[in-house]
Parts: structure tokens; sequence; C-alpha cells
């Protein structure tokens, strides 16, 4: 046994002994390659670190190299962080690639768009790879945007630790008290100023719950741009209000529509579900109007929690548009809300829920669900329990599309015999083919108190809206949609599309307005 463990160590030994040379490293002389020249790392906001980027570093000779030194041209100053072989820094010294491969450098940035170039806000540096006349460059460049920022103040306590400003939603079951991270909104913050308006002048980034108090009003001007962090959120008190002022833009920048969405600015998180929380319309919120916005990106879009009580609309949407979120885009919990030209599309559960009764009143809409995944619907209705509290009083949908990936666009669920719906020339997806429903009074399509003038789609062929790419939340309808021409017009007189244009005679079901793809 001895003699065998003598001849194996022998055996690793030769090995190592002859493959010492290839551990000898000459000086680098400029020959390395890259994956790319310059590293563009996207817009961030000012004070606000990046995602990490990727740079690939490759030695193509068969000579092993040593680079003698790898650093930000900016030295120690530079605003840019890199990683090397795992170790970060700034300033790196003999470099060591073997013969025939790469290593990765990866690199973020964190600056104050004061330190960036005045006249277009470009924060730049360099990566040295060498020295003297074998110096081989990769430019960094990012945009660096300056933003109102929105956030919980915090206290220091005398163990060194903070305390942060937070928002009490009540107790939870246990008595226990339910506070989340966030702040109320003042009219006289020492930083924002007014926070109570928010304007077009620079975007807004909100770290927690920002909360209207009540008795008071969030004004957003148009052309506002709102961006809410992870686990954040706007909350609308009992009693106070948010008025949305967008305006139709003329151009595809979308100047004057007002934009949430999250803060995450690369365009890989540009259309990603569940990035940050919700709008919450708490009970007792009012005279919330919203026009011209477009909300993507959260778990829940628009959460209305009940009403003011006076059985009067206490929420109104005109020209909004919501998209990508992982629970709902509207979830209506015995609300009371109106809305003309709203169009909701991928969301995890449903597009549009009118869940514990309430009244809805809307006119060409577009509720469209193409969630990746199974059992979404498009538009729900309930009165839970069937109590008076949670009465369905009206669910009215006109000149309405409901339509999405899935074989059902509706779902009912009534308990009370105080049910009150109805869909007038509206187009409804429901594709009953193992035929579960026939005999449920609720999708009797035949029933004009409940589906007036509606089309019905049976399958993908039949009655088609014909969008023009649903999956990328384009649903403006083409030539050869059912949809077209399928409205009541004394819905549409007078009135104009989402996209600001004329709604003519004959009219289209929908929030849009057919045109010719290309």
């Amino acid at each position: 046994m001895l003699r065998y463990i003598l001849i194996i160590a022998s055996i690793i030994t030769l090995t190592l002994t002859s493959c010492r040379n290839d551990f000898n490293f000459e000086t680098s002389t400029g020959e390395l390659r890259f994956s790319r020249d310059t590293v563009y790392l996207d817009t961030v906001f000012t004070n606000t670190s990046s995602s990490t980027y990727t740079l690939k570093v490759y030695n193509k000779s068969n000579k092993n190299i040593s680079i003698p030194s790898l650093q930000l041209e900016k030295g120690e100053a530079s605003n840019y962080r890199l990683m090397v072989d795992g170790m970060p820094g700034k300033v790196f010294q003999n470099v060591e690639l073997l013969a025939k491969d790469s290593l990765f450098v990866f690199i973020e940035v964190t600056s104050d768009v004061a330190q960036a170039n005045p006249t277009d806000f470009l924060y730049t540096d360099r990566i040295l790879f060498g020295t003297g006349v074998a110096t081989q460059k990769v430019e960094l460049v990012t945009l660096i945007q300056d933003a109102y920022f929105i956030y919980p103040k915090r206290t220091q306590n005398p163990d060194n630790s903070y305390t942060y400003e937070g928002i009490n939603l009540g107790v939870d079951e246990e008595g226990n008290p339910i506070t989340i991270y966030g702040m109320e909104l003042d009219e006289n913050d020492p930083i924002n100023g007014n926070e109570l308006v928010w304007n077009n002048t620079k975007p807004y980034v909100v770290y927690g719950y920002a909360v209207v108090p009540p008795t008071k009003t969030l004004t957003v001007e148009a052309g506002a741009r709102i961006h809410f962090h992870a686990e954040s959120g706007l909350i609308v008190a009992n009693n106070a209000s948010l008025v949305v002022n967008g305006e139709p833009s003329q151009t595809e920048a979308l100047e004057n529509e007002v934009i949430f969405e999250g803060d995450r600015l690369e365009t890989e998180y540009s259309e990603v579900p569940g990035q940050w929380g919700t709008v919450w319309l708490t009970q007792g919120s009012h005279s919330n109007s919203l026009k011209n916005l477009t909300l993507k990106n959260a778990v829940i879009g628009l959460y209305v929690n009940g009403n003011d009580g006076s059985n009067t609309t206490t929420t109104t949407l005109d020209n909004v548009q919501i998209y990508n979120c992982t629970n709902y885009g509207i979830y209506a919990t015995t609300g009371f809300m109106t809305g003309q030209n709203v169009v909701v599309n991928n969301c995890g559960q449903a597009s549009f829920a009118g869940s514990f009764g309430g009244s809805y009143d809307f006119t060409h809409c577009t509720f469209a669900n193409y969630w990746a995944k199974p059992n979404q619907n498009s538009v729900q209705l309930d009165d839970y329990d069937g109590s008076a509290t949670y009465e369905l009083v009206q669910a009215n949908f006109k000149n309405c599309i409901i339509y999405g990936s899935t074989n059902f666009g509706l779902k009912l669920n009534q308990v009370n015999t105080s049910f009150n719906y109805q869909f007038e020339n509206c187009l409804i997806k429901f594709a009953d083919f193992s035929n579960q429903f026939t005999n449920d009074p609720l999708y009797d399509f035949d029933d004009s108190n409940h589906y007036l003038n509606c089309l019905i789609a049976t399958n993908n062929s039949i009655n088609n809206p014909d969008f023009k790419d649903a999956d990328n939340n384009e649903l403006i309808i083409g030539e050869d949609s059912a949809a077209k021409g399928a409205a009541n017009f004394n819905y549409s007189s007078g009135t104009f599309d989402i996209l600001n244009n004329s709604r003519t005679n004959p009219s289209d079901i929908g929030a849009y307005n057919f045109i010719i793809f290309e």
C-alpha cells in the first residue's frame, strides 16, 4: 500500500514541476481585448447607486500576462466602483491573466448631479489598463438625473441605532400595531418645499409610503414623473384627495402625461411587474380625479378601499393606463368609481376587480389581461357575503373590451339576490369549451337585462379584438377587429379616444379608435 502512495505522490510532483513554466507572467504590452469600448451605465438619480455592469477583458495571446495597473483614471476620487477578481476597489496592481483566458470587471456608480457635466449631466471616467504607451482605455458614461426625494425622517437613538418615521395602519388580530415605513407629505418641507404639489421640473423618488394627510389634496401636475422604490407607494387618507392633472401629449415622449413607475431606470426594468407597492385610496378619501396617467410595474396598481359614505362617485378615471401588476391593475372594494378610456393589461389576478360590492360605471374602456400564467381574468365582480353592506349597487360597462389570453375574461360571483350589472355593446372573451357555465344565469348572454348587443368571443377566432401587440401592452385595435364600428354611438358622441382622436359614427368598442397597422 505504501508503494502505491509513493507512486501517486511522485506523479503529482512531476505534474506540478512540468507545469510550473505555465505560471510565469509577462507584463502586458497593450494587446488586451474588451467586450466593449464604452460602458454606458443607465440613468441614475443623484446620489443613488446604479445596477452592476459587466466588462469582460480577454487575453487572446499564448502568454500569461500581468497587467501592471488596472485603475479608474480619477483614482480614489472617482464615483465609479470596480470589482476585479472578487476584490472591490478603484486601483489594482499586477492583475494576472492566463493565456487564452478572460476576467470580469464589475462596475457601479453613485454620483451627485453637481459632479456631472453641467451641459449634458453626464458623469464620465475611464478604466486604464497598463501604464505608459501600452495603456489601454475603456470609457465609462452615465447620465445623472436630479430629483426630489421623499423619504421617512429618522432619529438617532442613544445606542447609535436609528428609529424611522412610520405610518400606523391600526392593529392586527392580536392587537399589535401595524406600522409601515412611511411619512406624511408636508406643505412646508425644509428641502422639497410644498410636497402636496408634484410638478414637472424634475422627477420625484419616493421611499416608503407617502401619505396625503386628512383634509389635504395632493395635486400632480401635467408631465410629472413619479418613481417609487421597492415596497413604496402612495396613500390617500380619510377625507383627503388625489388629483392627477395629466394632459394629452403631442409626441411619443409623453411630455404632458403623468407617469407612476418604479425607480429602476435601466431598460431591462421598464416592463417588470411588482417593483413597488400601490396607490391606495383609503376609506373616506374623496374627489379623487386621475387624468392622463400611466401607472405600471406595481403590485396593485390602484387600490380603492371603500368610499366616503355619500353614495356618490369618489374616484374618477379619465385616460388612465395601468400595466404589469403582479396582483391587480385596479382592486376596488366597495368602491364608487367611474372611468372612461381606461386601459389595463398584464395583471396576475385581474385587470379590474370590483369586490365587496360597490358602484362602477365604465365607458369605452379596454380591460385586457395577457399575464403569462393561467387563471387570471380581465374583470371580476362579487358581493362578498351578500349582506347589504356589500351590495353591488351597479356595475355598468358600456362600449368596453373585456378580453385576455385565458378562456374567461369575465368572472362573476353573486350571493345576494340584488346583484346589478350590465354590459352594453361590449366585446367579451368567454370560451366555455366544457360547457360548465351553460346553465349559469350569470353568463346568460341572451339576457338583455345584463348583456345588451354584446359580442362574445367563444374562441380566439370569433370576435377577436385584433390588438396590435397585446403581450407588449399595445392594445390599439386594427381594421380587422370585431370591435370596429360596433359601439353604441350614444356613449361616443362628442368624445375622444385615449389618443385624443375624435370618435366618429360608427364608433369603435374600447378605449382606442381602430387604425390600419403598418
